[in-house]
């Protein structure tokens, strides 16, 4: 069908045309004669970037009576990137409409402007909810002649924490609205706001609910938690032209991916709630323009992104909640476009894949983790394909090309090649040389894990014993012990016991179903420069002597004996707050 067909009028069919519009797409072709053909409340269930804004937006528009000056429809979007993006789809298609106002009004700008435009007339606001709350409780704007309310999002407006927000502004609109709801999945949330502000909503699915987008390729690499990072890199090298968002679980996690891509030579940076406004703002637009390959990001601070043509989406941790996942993966693969969604998971955490895959209706593809060699083959015939294609200035190199041939007269054709080859492909000859295989034997790795739990001692609780090699010494304090737990193992499930703090080494007691993650999380680790050693806890006295043991070759490494490694007033207050802990003890025990 064409949009003709479907009954969108002719000064709106201009504008789209030349917007390239040629013919609907399934959201469109099933939401536009609905909403265009009789005044009802609507749910909507499809995935991010198949459409949904010219499938509330055009009928929205057409439906508007230009001869009255009131705001006849609000937009509620998540995010001020996706607020921007649906006012200017808007402003485009009303291009030929007369009288058609779209004011945008979001957090991070000046509500005085905002509120200068609304006074000039609005006939469609488009909002986060946030702001056009705080611009109802100061009166800068009315609703009440409002006609249709979308909800666009609705989802993961509600996982951002506006359901306040939503009940506040929704009872400020008129009982004879129409409701849009569009949301990509049907939490119990949102068919909360269907049942109460809604009256007898039609729905439309197009796919399954809650199923992930039709032209994405789930893909997942099996690797140990330690070398994570490693085979982020083999990813991105593997994939010369990748465009993607790599999805962390923490706002540290991912400054600290982002810093590290960046220190390895990839154009990346991060996203995450600690950027103020304009940083954002200033990383956003490096991205949409390119300048960036790699966005590193919180699901919050990722929500409501609108960026067109993602190659991937990394997982870099699966989320917690695994309908998350459809909102990642629902960044690429948009407007009929391919993508690919890719998980980097170790062993303990690959049952996720199954409920992901029972979800999404999907199955997820097992990849082998590139080898060095495999990485390099493809720089090289992605080189090639660069230099076949490349557009040349003639004009512009002509003046020089007699002194560069004769300076290289020397040479026949193929060493030209390999010269010239060489001077981009050289460093990943260099680095993957020797580089180790990444890629993970399921069998050994669980043996090893089962090894593990065998030597972990559980109590009847069904706690466990754990030793680290931090103690008093190493200025360490119970609540440091338990987020630098946190951070690593990121499981809110994990029960923390008694904390038992020595000299140079510290008991933790942990829920015994989680000893091994968090002795396999810590492997690898450093605090200030030293190795940790999280292990099963054994007699006191060898844990004692392996905590002194690496305590010393610790010191020994900077240049400094046991005896020496602090100030003789430091050691001091170490024997102090050794002897108050000693005291404390032996109070309990009486």
């Amino acid at each position: 069908m064409t949009f003709e067909e479907l009954g969108i009028e002719s000064r709106l069919l201009k504008a789209i045309t030349e917007m390239g519009f040629e013919k609907p797409m399934p959201v469109q072709e099933q939401v536009l004669p609905v909403l265009l053909a009789e005044d009802t409340d609507l749910v909507g269930l499809a995935q991010t970037g198949t459409g949904k804004t010219a499938a509330f937006g055009l009928p929205a528009i057409q439906r508007l009576d230009t001869g009255n000056p009131s705001t006849e429809v609000l937009i509620l979007s998540p995010t001020r990137e996706l607020c921007l993006q649906i006012a200017k789809d808007l402003k485009q298609y009303s291009k030929y409409v007369e009288d058609c106002s779209v004011v945008a009004v979001y957090g991070g700008a000046s509500i005085e402007v905002q509120k200068k435009e609304l006074k000039n007339g609005a006939k469609i606001i488009v909002a986060t909810p946030g702001r056009i709350h705080d611009m109802i409780r100061r009166r800068y704007v009315d609703l009440s002649q409002v006609k249709v309310v979308v909800l666009d999002e609705a989802d993961e407006m509600l996982d951002m924490g506006f359901k306040d927000d939503l009940d506040a502004i929704l009872e400020q609109t008129p009982d004879t609205k129409n409701t849009w709801l569009f949301s990509a999945t049907m939490p119990d949330e949102v068919a909360r706001i269907a049942k109460g502000y809604m009256n007898n909503p039609q729905e439309i699915t197009v796919g399954t609910r809650n199923s992930g987008a039709q032209n994405v390729r789930h893909c997942y690499y099996l690797v140990q938690a330690k070398d994570r990072y490693l085979a982020l890199k083999r990813i991105a090298d593997f994939n010369p032209n990748i465009y993607a968002i790599i999805f962390c679980r923490t706002r540290t996690e991912t400054q600290e991916v982002a810093t590290a891509l960046i220190r390895d030579g990839y154009n990346a940076d991060a996203l995450h709630g600690d950027l103020s406004q304009p940083q954002r703002d200033h990383v956003m637009n490096r991205f949409r323009c390119k300048n960036l390959q790699m966005l590193v990001a919180t699901d919050v601070a990722a929500r409501g992104l609108d960026v067109s043509n993602l190659t991937h989406v990394i997982n870099y941790n699966l989320p917690d909640e695994i309908e998350v996942y459809t909102h990642r993966s629902g960044r690429t693969g948009r407007a009929d476009k391919t993508g690919i969604s890719i998980a980097i998971v170790n062993l303990r955490e690959k049952h996720k894949i199954k409920k992901i895959e029972a979800m999404i209706k999907k199955k997820f593809e097992q990849l082998p983790i590139p080898t060095g060699m495999e990485v390099c083959q493809k720089q090289f015939f992605n080189m090639i394909h660069r230099v076949e294609h490349v557009d040349v200035n003639y004009d512009e190199i002509n003046p020089f090309i007699g002194e560069v041939v004769k300076q290289l007269e020397w040479m026949d054709k193929e060493e030209l090649i390999r010269r010239f080859v060489s001077i981009e492909f050289n460093r990943f000859l260099e680095y993957y040389r020797n580089a180790p295989d990444l890629n993970v034997k399921e069998k050994e790795e669980r043996k090893a894990i089962e090894k593990k739990a065998k030597n972990t001692v559980h109590d009847d609780s069904g706690m466990a014993r754990l030793m680290i090699n931090l103690g008093y010494k190493d200025k360490i304090q119970p609540q440091r012990l338990i987020g630098m737990i946190n951070d690593r193992c990121r499981d809110t499930k994990i029960k923390i016991g008694k904390i038992d703090i020595s000299e140079l080494f510290t008991y933790i007691d942990v829920d015994g179903n989680y000893a091994n993650d968090i002795i396999e999380a810590f492997h690898g680790e450093t605090y200030r420069g030293r190795p940790i050693i999280m292990q099963a806890a054994k007699s006191k006295r060898k844990d004692k002597d392996e905590a002194r043991k690496s305590y010393q070759e610790h010191k020994k490494t900077q240049g400094r004996s046991y005896n020496d490694a602090k100030p003789r007033n430091d050691r001091r207050n170490d024997r102090k707050a050794e002897k108050r802990d000693r005291d404390s003890r032996k109070k309990r025990r009486r």
